[in-house]
């Protein structure tokens, strides 16, 4: 991607420097859409190489499991463990969002994807691959990371969800070229050099991201907290109201704030609500072609058209859903859209086995599945005040691995004891997305989603 010259060096020079008191004191200011553009494209991107990463390893994993002759069941524990390791290195990242910055945190999580996919080239086994792929949990919450910064850089913008749901639609993109990549170069150049080569725009993207400049909010933030620490406790105050930032608790533990009495019932249902998501993402996502074959009898190539399509149905679903955010409240949207898609993947699912009726209520239903996750990424964000938002974000975040082990697991012992795949994916993946949009409806209300980048400490549910 070829990047002018004159962009760069003005991007650069916004970002050089900390603000001094002088600055800051003036408020939030005011930023270019040139520097609002080059910054989304940076996200974007980051994005994309961090999923092309991340899915890579699922595309490859047969392929991985041959070379090393795994059998069904050892490629499946490996694939558990993975996504356990996953887990836990995502847990470090809200922390470092809140205390070390929103930039240097894209900065690392993006080349959190290059190194998963470098050390994912030079595998020797079993415990050598769980620990390369374990650090993808970095680049698998670079869309947390994107959340929180965008939030705060686009400020007031009517249509900063609309702005947004263009970057989450990474998603897709990333997704549909680890597939591209895997089919035109997996015989030339093997597993091995396809994590290598991932490597290379991984690492360009995560140098892109030094030209940007840091969060406004998150300068005000840092330096309201060394007032605070230096004695000056109404400098403080009044920085923080210039930014919309409350700082009241700020002298608490974060996972303390999030379960305090004013954020414990949003920190819950909107923990839930992803966590269910995720159980409808497993069983009708990554397990997709497994549930199209076997439960509704559709031969395995066109199994692979019905993704692909339902990839690009994905797609406008992130546009069409950050769209109708912005004007009728992200909470709402998530809500309603959700319980759309559980009903049209339980017709899909019990429906008749005709191909293109398949095909239409298949990508319908990813449509409102995946599509409403541009308007949730987004809600995470500016639903927690500042002073917890990357931890509160990715404290939710974290629950999608969860979900997704829950998911497989329900699937398994449903079919288990003999029921057929129609009935166990409506169980473990349809009631789950509806029970998803109905946890939305116990998350916190911001007050107005469109032109306050903060809510009080005590908001109304």
């Amino acid at each position: 991607m070829t990047v002018p010259r004159r962009l760069i060096e003005d991007v650069a020079r916004s970002s050089s420097g900390i603000p001094s008191d002088e600055i800051l004191f003036r408020g939030p200011p005011a930023i270019s859409h040139r520097v609002l553009l080059w910054t989304s494209t940076v996200c974007f991107l980051a994005w994309v190489v961090s999923v092309f990463d991340f899915v890579l390893f699922g595309t490859l994993l047969p392929v991985i499991a041959k070379s090393f002759k795994w059998s069904t069941g050892q490629s499946t524990a490996v694939a558990t463990w993975v996504t356990a390791g996953t887990f836990v290195v995502s847990l470090i990242v809200g922390p470092m969002i809140d205390r070390l910055g929103r930039k240097p945190s894209l900065i690392i999580t993006t080349a959190g994807a290059a190194l998963s996919s470098g050390l994912s080239g030079f595998v020797t086994g079993t415990l050598t691959l769980i620990g390369a792929r374990s650090i993808s949990g970095l680049g698998y919450s670079e869309e947390i990371v994107n959340s929180v910064y965008l939030n705060e850089t686009y400020g007031k913008s009517r249509r900063r969800g609309f702005m947004y749901s263009f970057v989450q639609s990474g998603w897709p993109v990333g997704a549909l070229l680890a597939a591209l990549f895997t089919s035109l170069f997996l015989a030339t150049l093997g597993w091995r050099g396809l994590f290598l080569t991932a490597t290379i725009p991984a690492i360009l993207i995560a140098l892109l991201a030094f030209t940007l400049r840091e969060s406004p909010a998150y300068f005000a933030l840092k330096r309201a907290r060394e007032l605070r620490k230096e004695g000056h406790e109404s400098k403080a105050k009044e920085l923080a109201s210039l930014y919309d930032l409350d700082i009241s608790r700020d002298n608490r533990s974060g996972f303390r704030q999030l379960f305090a009495p004013d954020l414990r019932r949003h920190t819950i249902f909107l923990s839930l609500a992803y966590m269910l998501s995720w159980m409808a993402i497993q069983i009708f996502a990554v397990l997709g072609t497994t549930v199209l074959v076997a439960g509704k009898n559709v031969s395995f190539t066109d199994s692979l058209v019905v993704l692909v399509l339902a990839n690009v149905a994905a797609f406008l679903g992130y546009i069409f859903h950050g769209f109708i955010g912005d004007h009728f409240g992200r909470r709402r949207t998530i809500a309603v859209a959700w319980m759309i898609g559980g009903a049209v993947l339980t017709i899909m699912l019990f429906g008749p086995n005709n191909t293109g009726f398949v095909i239409a209520l298949y990508a319908l239903g990813l449509f409102f599945m995946n599509g409403p996750f541009s308007a949730m990424l987004f809600y995470m964000g500016e639903s927690f005040p500042a002073r917890v938002r990357g931890l509160g974000s990715n404290t939710v975040h974290v629950m999608g691995p969860i979900g997704a082990l829950l998911g497989a697991g329900v699937l398994t012992l449903i079919l288990a004891v003999g029921a057929p795949m129609s009935v166990a994916a409506f169980i473990s993946g349809s009631l789950a997305l509806v029970a998803a949009g109905l946890c939305m409806l116990g998350t916190r209300k911001v007050v107005d989603e469109v032109t306050e980048p903060e809510v009080g400490a005590v908001g109304a549910h």
